[in-house]
């Protein structure tokens, strides 16, 4: 119960799903967590069920990183873990397909999911450099790793977190930093943002959300959908010591989904 013990550590979109998996792990395991969220309301209640910091945070805005990392140096004098898992789909209503898909969501998708992780690394390098190093973990997708017409945008961001990631860890790596940056490509895992999508896509495809689910799960050849705790164990061991030589990798957690497609 000590993997991450007496260290710093950020999650953004901490809210629920992954995020709050992730700083769970992280708080079993010895970590001051700060979490990071857009919505008040969910953070402040998932941050006191953890007993953990909450912070209130746009991660698309540069101001509200260059606040956040300066209000983390004040009051906590270090940060030594980045989760970077703060994501949207974009608007429910808008086409997601390569040929409808709107500009303005595409734009938001990316101002969020690869803006936001471009931002929160620049931002954050300096602090965990001065703290004696660290880990950042990326929250990517399986979305970068198979074609996502469906989901353009949100799968051509994610792809971006992946490659942002090895340019992060190469810097850092030849820059003295002591940081590791390594991304996690989670499958579909039960959280709200999934139910969303399944029921869009189910009402699509018409027919139930639980026929479209079944059908789904076939597609997995561990036959099962995964639960955010199965990705926030990742990040932990990503976060840890115990990855000490891990950085720039991208790591599928999908019970083999990428596998087979």
């Amino acid at each position: 119960m000590s993997r991450v013990e007496g260290r710093v550590a950020l999650v953004t979109g901490a809210a629920q799903g992954i995020g709050f998996a992730c700083a769970q792990r992280l708080k079993e395991e010895g970590a001051t967590v700060l979490m990071s969220d857009l919505n008040a309301t969910t953070l402040n209640t998932a941050a006191k069920q953890l007993g953990a910091h909450a912070i209130v945070q746009d991660v698309s805005s540069e101001q509200g990183w260059i606040d956040t990392i300066k209000s983390i140096r004040d009051t906590h004098g270090a940060l030594h873990i980045l989760v970077n898992n703060a994501g949207i789909e974009g608007d429910p209503a808008a086409p997601k397909d390569p040929q409808g898909a709107p500009l303005t969501d595409w734009n938001k998708i990316f101002a969020v999911n690869s803006a936001g992780v471009f931002l929160a690394c620049k931002h954050a390098i300096t602090l965990m450099a001065d703290s004696g190093g660290g880990s950042i973990v990326n929250v990517s997708s399986i979305a970068s790793l198979v074609p996502t017409p469906f989901l353009t945008a949100y799968g051509a961001a994610k792809a971006s977190v992946q490659h942002l990631t090895q340019s992060v860890a190469l810097h850092c790596a030849t820059s003295g930093h002591r940081i590791r940056c390594n991304s996690v490509h989670p499958g579909q895992a039960r959280t709200p943002m999934l139910d969303a999508l399944f029921q869009r896509l189910a009402g699509q495809s018409g027919v139930s959300v639980e026929q479209f689910t079944a059908a789904f799960v076939a597609g997995i050849p561990m036959g099962e959908l995964q639960e955010p705790r199965d990705v926030a164990n990742l990040v932990l061991f990503l976060a840890s010591d115990e990855a000490r030589y891990v950085t720039g990798q991208a790591i599928a957690c999908d019970g083999g989904y990428v596998l087979a497609h």
